[in-house]
């Protein structure tokens, strides 16, 4: 008997009673020592204040409560053992899962490819994946929905911890025809008259380009407003606006065909990405998962 399965002798002792109607094939199965069943079976009547037991020759036999009791505890000690096995499997470093949730500008190239370097190591891992907002994901870790959350900015909220990972170029994304669609390096005074396609309010690169105007003085006339880079970039290419953007992750779907993507200089011209987790003890596996993010930081680079 381990220790959880100990938690509930009293229980269990009284599903084998009823089980094996026999009091010494009870204790074998539940692991006590015969003197013990009697004494674990009379603390529990007393606990209930009902009989649960009676003498029947040599041995005992349940009453017609203790077996309705007993029938009642055979199905919940069947559902909290199923339980505690799908804690423990999700919790095991080579066959748990991890629970992440990210920024949609990250689903691309880095989270799959973290995902795949852990993997390597730990084949029989499973993944649940949230993707969304910046404030929407820190809403989850808070509520205990995922693990972890890979995000910019890195939050400073009571009861959370971070571990900013690497600092992210930014780019303004020009249509493919525009004056500006050239080599090199912008200003954002270059742009500052132009119209935007920009993040929602509540996205982590919304908030990074608010900081970037504020900094530089500068207060965007916003054309068009989305969910998604993806989207963003559609918007840029067919010439409705510039876009501040994370720099496309070559080789995926994120290198608009139509637009053209330029470093910006200055202050406030990168964002930080962090790792972000719930002040208590992380899930074994969670925390391993955690260990490969720090040290394939590189992935979350262009």
């Amino acid at each position: 008997m381990d220790d959880v399965e100990a938690l509930t002798a009293p229980w269990r002792l009284l599903v084998a009673v009823a089980e094996t109607r026999h009091v010494t094939r009870a204790a074998e199965l539940v692991g006590l020592q015969q003197p013990t069943v009697s004494r674990t079976l009379a603390r529990l009547q007393r606990a209930l204040g009902v009989p649960l037991v009676v003498p029947d020759g040599r041995g005992i036999r349940l009453t017609a409560a203790g077996r309705a009791l007993a029938e009642v505890a055979g199905r919940a000690l069947a559902e909290l053992d199923r339980g505690v096995r799908t804690v423990r499997d999700d919790d095991a470093v080579d066959t748990g899962r991890v629970a992440l949730g990210f920024l949609h500008t990250l689903g691309a190239a880095a989270v799959p490819g973290l995902v795949r370097a852990f993997r390597q190591e730990h084949p029989g891992v499973r993944f649940q994946l949230q993707q969304g907002a910046a404030a929407a994901v820190l809403d989850q870790l808070t509520a205990g929905e995922v693990d972890l959350v890979l995000t910019s900015p890195v939050p400073d909220r009571p009861g959370l911890l971070a571990d900013p990972l690497v600092e992210q170029p930014l780019v303004v994304g020009f249509p493919a025809d525009h004056p500006l669609a050239v080599e090199g390096p912008v200003a954002l005074s270059a742009v500052a008259d132009e119209e935007f396609v920009l993040f929602e309010p509540g996205y982590g690169l919304r908030e990074a380009a608010e900081a970037l105007f504020a900094h530089h003085g500068v207060v965007p006339r916003v054309a068009f407003e989305g969910q998604d880079s993806h989207t963003l970039r559609g918007l840029v290419a067919a010439g409705l606006g510039v876009a501040v953007l994370p720099s496309a992750q070559r080789g995926t779907s994120e290198a608009f065909a139509g637009v053209v993507e330029r470093p910006l200089t200055g202050p406030g011209s990168t964002r930080v990405v962090g790792l972000v987790r719930r002040d208590e003890p992380l899930p074994r596996v969670a925390a391993a998962f955690r260990d490969v993010v720090l040290a394939r930081r590189d992935l979350l680079l262009p």
